[in-house]
């Protein structure tokens, strides 16, 4: 009887590990995260006070529902370790500024905006440009620029530049 019991056991936990599996593999695509990385960082200075700086960044959404943006924002970290928010800049303002300031070069992408999806299983390229009331030097003096996403749900992502 021992050793049948054993038998038994033994192919029940079996099928235990083999459910958790089954189920740990079917829900792989329900949570949602947002990697990515800063692609190209310019900073350019708009008046002796204060400076715009642009982020171009890529970000996937690996998993099967739809990412809906709610908000981008962006923060700057100083060697000091403070950390104050861009004022963002809108896509329309956005064009205007690349014609404006030549220092920064050509735009590249599209604003990553609220109320955008990101599809399932795809990766996107695009920027965020924000207003910074501090000198030039000072960003190129920081310890980090942070893109922050924050999805529809709360669920906030940093993507910082170092």
């Amino acid at each position: 009887m021992n050793k049948n019991f054993l038998i038994a056991f033994g192919i029940g936990v079996v099928c235990i590990a083999l459910a958790a599996l089954w189920v740990v593999h079917m829900q792989r695509g329900a949570y949602i995260d947002l990697p990515g990385k800063v692609l190209k960082v310019r900073i350019a200075p708009l008046d002796e006070e204060s400076s715009v700086a642009v982020v171009d960044f890529r970000v996937s959404n690996p998993a099967d529902y739809p990412f809906v943006i709610r908000k981008v924002t962006m923060a700057l970290e100083d060697s000091a370790g403070n950390e104050s928010e861009g004022q963002t800049v809108s896509e329309v303002d956005a064009r205007q500024l690349f014609q404006v300031i030549p220092l920064l070069g050509q735009k590249f992408n599209d604003t990553l905006l609220m109320r955008d999806s990101i599809p399932p299983h795809t990766s996107w390229d695009r920027m965020v440009a924000a207003r910074f009331e501090v000198p030039e030097s000072k960003i190129e003096a920081r310890k980090r620029l942070v893109v922050r996403i924050e999805e529809v749900d709360g669920k906030v992502f940093d993507l910082p530049d170092k």
